[in-house]
């Protein structure tokens, strides 16, 4: 099986690194040193990563958005939250992934996403589902899409099976 955390974790890196080089690269007007400083840290980044020195290259990125911040520049990019850092990698990274998994995992990968998305929108329009109820079907449905973005089948398929269980004693057909 690939290491498909690495895919996930050079993903976030790379989209760092398109997100910064479109705004250096656009002219905005803001301060010409600060701007200077991180495109020199862009480049320290970029190289870092292309040695394969993976923290060095995120601490970089990570003092991009502080200087930025600092400086109160105010079209730099935002530093994004945890959900958006994750939603972004995973879009990068599936080009990456589909390189390495063959044909029928992704295809596999696909139906259970499918599986897992129409299940939970059954469930949350029950108009007396409880709020205990919504929380476990959303950790349910957490704990399957990290299963999904490490291409783990298995692990994903047994968090699915736990939401139609929880769904067939609730009386919603999975």
């Amino acid at each position: 099986m690939p290491d498909v955390y690495g895919f996930l974790l050079d993903a976030e890196l790379s989209k760092a690194f398109d997100v910064w080089s479109g705004y250096l690269n656009s002219r905005t007007g803001e301060d010409p040193g600060v701007r200077a400083r991180l495109r020199d840290l862009l480049e320290s980044a970029r190289t870092a990563a292309a040695e394969d020195e993976l923290v060095h290259a995120r601490a970089l990125v990570a003092e991009m958005y502080d200087e930025a911040e600092e400086a109160g520049l105010p079209w730099a990019p935002a530093r994004p939250t945890a959900e958006e850092a994750d939603r972004q990698a995973r879009d990068y990274a599936k080009d990456d992934l589909r390189k390495v998994c063959t044909v029928q995992r992704r295809e596999d990968l696909d139906t259970i996403a499918i599986i897992l998305s129409v299940t939970r929108r059954r469930l949350w329009a029950l108009a007396d589902l409880d709020a205990a109820t919504r929380r476990d079907i959303d950790y349910i449905c957490a704990r399957a899409g990290m299963a999904l973005d490490l291409a783990h089948a298995t692990a994903a398929r047994r968090e699915l099976e736990r939401l139609e269980s929880l769904a067939r004693r609730l009386g919603v057909k999975p």
